[in-house]
């Protein structure tokens, strides 16, 4: 019995998707359950399973294809389980099915290749497939040892070197032809879906709004007292650390209750007010920004941020956050300055009207009571859509936001 590997529903407003890996070939044999093929959305990527134990008999949709919902992608033989599974070890293997591990000591040497091999990211997974890198002789230097995709790129790169280096004892060139040689060298890489889908989207952000940013500064000395006050008891209690990000996420909502237009959209001609706050946390990750949502955030409390903020980091950097994880959002806070970013100007993120930009922390001299102080200061950028809010909203916005971190205590206040 044949059965068809049909793309799934991907959530809402997902309607296509981009076959990045099959993570089985033709001929492999599979339990019911097992992962088959990885699709890439512009959101998130997901694994389409086997119905049915049997053989991949045929895959009809190759890597880097775009397909729709309900297409097919392949299929199983559902009939060639027992023979599959129960080779005639009498005769040559077939594809997809693996020796009898002999008993005698010379079992070791083919199970150690399984035990050896790293975490991978999904996106150093295909351009390791992609490069025909083994992943098992990368080094990683992501989270946990895991070969993220500038490992498998810098192991191309010396891979290169050493052929490179092998050729010119074979052939000496002259210096102006190796300098010329190594200065016009090229690579071309295909945008992944989620690339292209934030480039398109930023692009329409920038056409379809009257973006305009203004700026403040906040002077951190209160924060960074308070944080280093507390910061022990508050690990003890809730077991996790009190980070800038959940004081200024309390502190945006609490401004966005001020100004209710940043936290609403426009729909036609009409102005949408949002009674709840659900904020979007940017999260750098190694094929473009993404947005996670932490939903009804006006009801947690700094832990419980804090704690969502850290999951959200850990799906990003394993490739597992869900379609549900980006949905919506309100209003969304990004911090260039884990990257060192003194100033920028944040892009709007549609249908939101505003989005909060934090930077580095760093000491400058300022006048403060008729004299020069140093202090650690930190530019803030709101980028705002001027179509509904104002100039002088997105203003009193940020002023509000800075007399709340310059006093915090303000923030038990207000609950």
């Amino acid at each position: 019995m044949s059965i068809e590997i049909i793309v799934p529903e991907m959530g809402e407003s997902v309607i296509e998707a981009t076959v990045r890996a099959w993570l089985k070939k033709e001929g492999d044999f599979v339990e019911a359950g097992e992962a088959l093929v990885e699709l890439e959305t512009d959101k998130v990527n997901l694994e389409v399973g086997a119905k049915a134990a049997g053989v991949l008999a045929k895959i009809q949709v190759g890597e880097g294809q775009d397909v729709k919902v309900g297409d097919v992608l392949g299929s199983i033989n559902a009939d060639a389980k027992q023979s599959a599974s129960k080779p005639d070890t009498s005769t040559p293997l077939s594809a997809g099915t693996q020796p009898a591990s002999p008993v005698a000591s010379d079992s070791t040497p083919q199970e150690k290749p399984q035990a050896a091999q790293p975490q991978v990211t999904p996106v150093a997974s295909r351009v390791a497939r992609e490069q025909n890198v083994d992943v098992s002789q990368v080094r990683g230097t992501g989270p946990d040892g895991r070969v993220t995709k500038s490992d498998v790129q810098q192991f191309v790169q010396n891979q290169t070197s050493v052929a490179g280096g092998t050729a010119k004892q074979a052939s000496t060139p002259s210096q102006a032809e190796r300098v010329e040689s190594a200065s016009r060298r090229e690579e071309r890489e295909r945008m992944s879906r989620r690339r292209r889908t934030i480039a398109q989207r930023l692009l329409e952000a920038k056409q379809n709004t009257a973006m305009l940013t203004t700026f403040n500064e906040i002077d951190m000395s209160a924060v960074m007292e308070l944080r280093k006050r507390r910061n022990d008891e508050f690990q003890k209690r809730h077991g996790i650390k009190l980070g800038f990000m959940s004081l200024f996420t309390k502190a945006a909502i609490s401004a966005l209750k001020a100004f209710p237009a940043i936290n609403a959209e426009i729909d036609g001609d009409e102005i949408v007010f949002k009674q709840y706050y659900d904020i979007g946390m940017a999260i750098g990750s190694e094929e473009g920004l993404v947005v996670p949502v932490i939903r009804d955030a006006d009801k947690l409390s700094f832990a419980d941020i804090e704690k969502n903020i850290k999951v959200f980091s850990e799906k990003t950097q394993q490739g597992k956050l869900s379609v549900e994880d980006l949905r919506g959002g309100t209003f969304t806070i990004t911090n260039g300055g884990v990257f060192g970013s003194l100033l920028s100007t944040p892009i709007l993120n549609p249908p939101q009207v505003a989005i909060l930009g934090l930077h580095k922390i760093e000491e400058r001299p300022i006048a403060l009571n008729g004299e020069v102080v140093i202090r650690p200061m930190m530019y803030v950028a709101l980028s705002y859509d001027h179509r509904i809010v104002d100039g002088r909203e997105a203003v009193q916005f940020l002023v509000h936001i800075k007399q709340l971190l310059e006093d915090p205590a303000w923030m038990l206040v207000e609950g």
